[in-house]
């Protein structure tokens, strides 16, 4: 008998880092209002975070050096959240309609068909 194949392990989604998860030397700080206060050290921006009893959360990893907002995390989760969900509600999936003729249709039919591809058509669908 063959073994059997065991299914591929579901990968986590990537989380952001926050607080002690952020573990470069020197970010930049951006303030809860949204002001620059500059390139710190890591353990300077987690204290400035604690000392307002919010959460330093990496908003962009690969800039040099990581950009670090001060913000309550569990706002920001959820309006990501909020963000994707309505993305993904305003998505259209693109419907793709099909008309078959066989050889031996009568002329009826071919021409009750080819009403059908018109008005498909004009209403510029695909």
């Amino acid at each position: 008998m063959r073994p059997r194949r065991r299914p591929e392990p579901v990968r986590p989604a990537p989380q952001d880092r926050i607080n002690d998860a952020i573990r470069v030397p020197r970010v930049r700080l951006i303030d809860e209002d949204g002001t620059q206060l500059g390139i710190k050290t890591a353990d300077e921006a987690r204290e400035y975070a604690y000392a307002k009893n919010l959460d330093l959360v990496e908003v962009a990893a690969q800039a040099d050096p990581p950009v670090t907002r001060v913000m309550d995390y569990g706002k920001y989760r959820y309006e990501q959240e909020q963000k994707a969900k309505l993305a993904r509600k305003h998505q259209t999936s693109i419907n793709v309609k099909e008309i078959k003729f066989r050889p031996k249709i009568g002329i009826h039919d071919y021409e009750t068909k080819k009403g059908h591809v018109v008005r498909f058509l004009n209403q510029r669908a695909k």
